[in-house]
């Protein structure tokens, strides 16, 4: 970058941070996921939120993206979708490694591990990009210290889209941090909308037709014993949210634990 250039380029807010991109993967022309350095101050629990963003213009264009990389690493990871007409994806799709993006200084959620009772198994139903904080959860230590089986879920509509899951799935099974305790206790379940797949149709079918826990061989959901995190679009997670309200779970916050969480500010 020319002198000149950084001499007119907007300052980065005080209440933002500014970070290198690292990597940029393009997935299908609807997803794509991307790296980032991590800045020295930036202090998160794995499962969280934050405000990212670029300058557009004098002024910083945010929205909220779950954290997909794990509490404990040194990059921070994104995994968003491709909105042409979205004010920021239709930007932020464009990215390149070197490239500068805002990062907010105060992550939040409710998708951790302390919003919830202990259990013996954790479910972790996602559609979409929804399987972003997951990603960061099945690559926490403490995930597995808490849980004797975590069962990760993914609806999407075609079998490309399936694609960032496996790689996360497959990451998380090789990482020398947590591999060894995952390994033994981490299930991944795909199923789809529009293509031919072993597991069809959307999950909260599946969960009330029981098909899904016939495919895992488990017993339906255990409220004593089972936790839920749930993480989609907005009919995804209020359908999943009323399935678990009836089956007898409570929802649970970062101020009182319950037996179930899904990320509130994406619902509303």
């Amino acid at each position: 970058m020319s002198e000149q250039a950084s001499l007119t380029r907007p300052a980065v807010p005080a209440n933002l941070y500014g970070a290198r991109v690292h990597s940029v993967t393009h997935y299908t022309d609807k997803l794509f996921a991307f790296t980032c350095e991590r800045p020295a101050g930036l202090r998160f629990r794995s499962g969280e939120f934050v405000m990212i963003g670029l300058m557009v213009g004098e002024k910083p264009l945010l929205r909220a993206y779950s954290i997909a990389s794990p509490a404990w690493d040194d990059l921070l990871a994104f995994y968003s979708i491709k909105a042409p007409d979205g004010p920021l994806t239709s930007r932020l799709q464009n990215i390149q490694p070197g490239d500068e993006i805002l990062i907010g200084r105060k992550p939040t959620g409710t998708l951790v591990l302390d919003a919830l009772l202990p259990g013996r198994r954790l479910f972790l139903l996602s559609t979409g990009t929804g399987i972003a904080p997951f990603a960061s959860l099945i690559r926490e230590p403490e995930t597995y210290e808490r849980y004797d089986e975590v069962i990760l879920t993914h609806t999407c509509r075609t079998d490309r889209e399936l694609d960032y899951g496996r790689e996360v799935v497959v990451a998380a099974l090789a990482d020398p941090l947590v591999g060894e305790e995952a390994r033994p206790k981490l299930r991944h379940v795909t199923t789809l909308t529009r293509e031919p797949h072993p597991l069809s149709g959307r999950i909260t079918t599946l969960i009330d037709s029981g098909e899904l826990f016939h495919s895992l061989g488990v017993p339906a959901f255990d409220t004593d014993h089972d936790r839920v995190m749930i993480c989609g679009s907005v009919p995804m997670l209020n359908d999943v949210k009323a399935l678990a309200l009836r089956a007898g779970f409570v929802e649970g916050a970062n101020s009182e634990p319950g037996s179930f969480v899904i990320e509130r500010a994406f619902a509303s």
